[in-house]
């Protein structure tokens, strides 16, 4: 069992933590935000993600996770520190450091003993380099410490699962007894350990999303080939995904990439290339791509509907994936947007994500229901891929509908059923 402190509840500290203390570990979560501690403690939980609330609560009962305001208490009382603040983009696609600088700081003031300080936010590659110098020139004592990358490989939906049955651990250290500690920390995960140097860790993690965004524009880019050519994107993909070479993972045509880390992390990279001197522009081709997206759906609208003004448009699905409540560059905002900038009337349900949107939206209408969000439409879009959207009753749904026609930005339905059954069905690529 080690004494652990995680500094910084978000998605990724959150997660981190509570599966940590599933491991047996006693683990302390720290956050500057009163508010959203003095919540966890009553186990409300800031964001969704299946499993999380039981998780915590459990090991909240068995005193292996707490959760405190005072990143002072949770350093002392820790011997490895993990550091999963937020490091949100800058306009230019720059990772912005001042947070992780910031706790680098506080940790120096406030060590006592021998740490270990491990990075678990994605940063930039070198920043292991930054958070070293800066404990360094603001340690009080003379004290030995370690600095280690961890990157994280969490996906939100399935982050539990992502922690404890992880394809692979990352560990990058520069000592042999950072090594050892991880490694031993790590210990129950049966997963591939992976042990490299700083910066190479720190890489990978860039390197491996930048990696699987390049896989989505890829078929994206394939699924406007097969618009202009007849072909059936879903049976391109079938084909490529069988070579073991390929893989069938992340080669589904549709919106585009959404959510935090995509988007973010492929704008990071670029920056991080040009700063060393590359100018990567196949990643550049892949975020044009994917920008395009969007805006060939509401092409495909504009096409279908004649006049998209005063058109009453259902809309299912919020998030920018199934199994969140995460809204964060999700192509949904964007589309709601150009849509009301024509002045069409829109309807949307989410399974999750509706308070949230609550806040961001505006003359929107909220739907209590799938059936309510598609009654009276001229068309139904599907943004997200909930498994309950799987399941509509269409019969239902025709009857309801003004005019029966879905556009489905996720390919999620047979598109000779809903033809039989009276439907206009557009996909993406078909």
């Amino acid at each position: 069992m080690y004494n652990i402190a995680i500094i910084g509840t978000g998605y990724v500290g959150l997660v981190t933590g509570a599966c940590f203390a599933e491991l047996g570990n006693r683990v302390i979560c720290v956050d500057n935000d009163s508010e959203k501690i003095k919540k966890l403690k009553s186990f409300i939980m800031p964001i969704y993600e299946p499993g999380l609330e039981e998780l915590i609560k459990r090991n909240v009962n068995k005193h292996r996770l707490c959760f405190t305001t005072s990143i002072k208490k949770a350093i002392k009382e820790s011997l490895v520190i993990f550091i999963a603040v937020g490091t949100p983009p800058k306009e230019d696609g720059d990772a912005d450091l001042t947070a992780i600088e910031n706790v680098s700081k506080t940790i120096a003031l406030n060590m006592d003993t021998y740490k270990l300080i491990v990075g678990k936010s994605t940063v930039p590659v070198e920043t292991g380099k930054w958070i070293e110098h800066t404990i360094k020139i603001n340690i009080k004592k003379t004290l030995s410490f370690d600095v280690a990358s961890n990157p994280e490989f969490l996906r939100e939906g399935t982050a539990i699962n992502d922690f404890l049955n992880p394809d692979r651990v990352v560990i990058g250290v520069s000592s042999k007894k950072s090594k050892d500690l991880l490694l031993d920390l790590y210990k129950p995960i049966k997963s591939p350990k992976i042990v490299t140097d700083i910066r190479s860790a720190e890489l990978i993690k860039h390197a491996s999303n930048s990696f699987l965004a390049i896989k989505v524009s890829y078929i994206n880019a394939i699924s406007k080939i097969c618009e202009l050519s007849g072909a059936d994107v879903l049976k391109v993909a079938q084909g490529m995904g069988l070579d073991k070479r390929i893989g069938r993972t992340f080669l589904d045509a549709g919106l585009g990439f959404g959510g935090f880390c995509l988007p973010k992390d492929l704008d990071a990279f670029i920056k991080i290339s040009e700063k060393l001197g590359y100018n990567f522009e196949l990643l550049k081709s892949v975020r044009r791509i994917n920008d395009d997206q969007v805006l060939s759906f509401i092409k495909k609208i504009k096409s279908s509907v004649w006049n998209i003004k005063s058109k009453r448009i259902g809309m299912l699905g919020l998030s920018f994936k199934p199994n969140t409540d995460d809204l964060r560059f999700a192509p949904s905002l964007k589309i709601i947007e150009k849509l009301r900038e024509e002045g069409a009337k829109i309807k949307v349900f989410d399974p999750q994500s509706m308070q949230k949107a609550k806040g961001i939206l505006k003359d929107v209408c909220f739907a209590k229901d799938s059936y309510d969000a598609a009654k009276g439409c001229d068309c139904l879009l599907i943004i997200t891929e909930w498994n309950e959207f799987k399941e509509l009753d269409f019969v239902k749904l025709k009857k309801i509908m003004r005019y029966p026609l879905i556009i489905d930005g996720r390919n999620l339905y047979d598109k000779d059923k809903l033809t039989k059954l009276g439907f206009t069905y557009l996909g993406i690529g078909r």
